[in-house]
């Protein structure tokens, strides 16, 4: 799973994702960045049928 870094400022890899459900009931990634091991949180898009 891809996503942005803050503290690198650029997209990287995220190590141990895990999917999460938010209090609103949407899906979303955390995990720790590869380059720096900050933690990152990614929002995944909702799927429409």
């Amino acid at each position: 799973m891809e996503g942005y870094c803050v503290k690198c400022r650029a997209k990287s890899e995220m190590i141990d994702a895990t999917e999460v459900t938010m209090k609103n009931g949407k899906k979303a990634m955390k995990g720790k960045c590869s380059k720096c091991g900050t933690g990152m949180f990614k929002i995944m898009p909702s799927k429409k049928s």
